[in-house]
């Protein structure tokens, strides 16, 4: 069978809670039938759950289900509800009742079929149904393959705060495939823009560059362009999940965005805007407050913020309140010693994490993004 597709080796080294381990992500176009192969190279158990959600069962869980059956392994499916609102302690409950009525044991393995939501659920069913399972990321949203399937972060969520409950659980592999995103909506596409966005901010000046020159061509219904930049960014999440696979320190420049946009999502009950939207605001804020605490450029700055403005997030409700959105942050799984700590930019392309900028601060450039017009939000 003909299989053409790249492959990205992900290999995190032994720490002192782990040991050593290599997993690969295979990108590719219309390659989701190839997936039994790899499947039984990988030595997948033949007793496989695929977890996913209501919307992505009618448009690719039953391709995946199929190409596995044909392959010789025996797979059900188990839907949960669509949306952040579901990402939740009683959904994995829903879920291992599932598992325990079809008869799952430690020779299970599950595969999450869908965007970020599903992966992070089901890597955190993987991770503690009867002390680990396998399992498989096959993410179906730009959002999902280019940051939330790779990596080994899973969890789901509680009313007052983002993925306080988790764990790192690496897949045994990824498997990407393009031709979901032609199914995707305009929002969910922006979304994932965003955080394709924050690789450019973070790690490579280049790809901040190119998003810039080619925005407008990223947001047609024309996925071509995507294989290299979602390439491009797994490559990026795997250097640095490679150095700190647990978070423990450089890891955390990856959250640039996400204190103050988590704190959004919860603000909201993850209901008004998408991860990505929330993500957006954050690192609008985050881009000024790096202004302020780090000497970020303000042609970096500008950069950075007028291409969040192209993806165009929806309005949030006025009057924005500031000091609640402050207050939520302290949920945050950063803060340390009741001290709230930003990932923020000391010019593009170049990260800083652990930062503690002082709390006047912070507001000022929450109020600068909410409560100012565009052309003073881009400098």
């Amino acid at each position: 069978m003909d299989r053409t597709f790249s492959k990205l080796t992900v290999e995190i080294p032994a720490g002192p809670e782990n040991s050593s381990h290599t997993y690969p992500i295979f990108t590719g176009q219309d390659i989701l039938s190839t997936i039994g192969p790899v499947a039984s190279e990988y030595h997948i158990p033949e007793h496989v759950i695929i977890i996913t959600d209501a919307t992505v069962e009618k448009l690719y869980a039953s391709h995946v289900q199929a190409a596995l059956l044909n392959y010789g392994f025996r797979p059900d499916i188990i839907t949960i509800p669509s949306g952040e609102a579901n990402k939740t302690p009683e959904t994995v409950r829903f879920v291992y009742d599932k598992m325990h009525q079809l008869g799952c044991g430690r020779d299970t393995a599950l595969v999450a079929v869908g965007g970020g939501i599903v992966g992070d659920l089901a890597g955190y069913v993987a991770a503690t149904y009867r002390r680990g399972i396998p399992f498989i990321q096959v993410p179906t949203t730009l959002l999902a393959q280019v940051d939330s399937s790779v990596g080994g972060k899973v969890g789901v969520n509680l009313p007052y705060g983002k993925n306080l409950i988790g764990a790192f659980y690496q897949p045994r592999f990824v498997f990407i495939d393009t031709k979901t995103l032609t199914t995707l909506p305009a929002r969910e596409l922006k979304s994932g823009l965003a955080e394709v966005v924050k690789y450019g901010a973070i790690l490579d000046r280049e790809l901040l560059s190119l998003l810039t020159n080619t925005i407008d061509d990223l947001l047609k219904p024309d996925v071509s362009r995507f294989p290299e930049i979602i390439e491009r960014c797994c490559a990026l999440k795997s250097s640095v999940v490679e150095k700190d696979e647990r978070e423990s320190g450089y890891r955390e420049i990856l959250n640039f965005g996400h204190t103050i946009g988590h704190a959004i999502e919860a603000c909201t009950n993850y209901s008004l805007l998408t991860h990505g939207e929330a993500i957006t605001y954050g690192m609008m804020v985050e881009t000024h407050l790096s202004v302020n605490h780090c000497g970020l450029p303000a042609d970096d700055a500008r950069a950075v913020c007028s291409l969040l403005l192209r993806l165009s997030p929806p309005p949030l409700p006025e009057p924005v309140d500031v000091d609640q959105l402050y207050q939520t942050m302290y949920s945050d799984k950063k803060v340390r010693a009741g001290v709230l700590r930003f990932s923020l930019i000391n010019k593009v392309g170049d990260a800083t994490f652990g930062e503690t900028p002082d709390e006047h601060y912070v507001k000022q450039s929450m109020r600068k993004v909410f409560t100012t017009g565009e052309d003073e939000c881009v400098y």
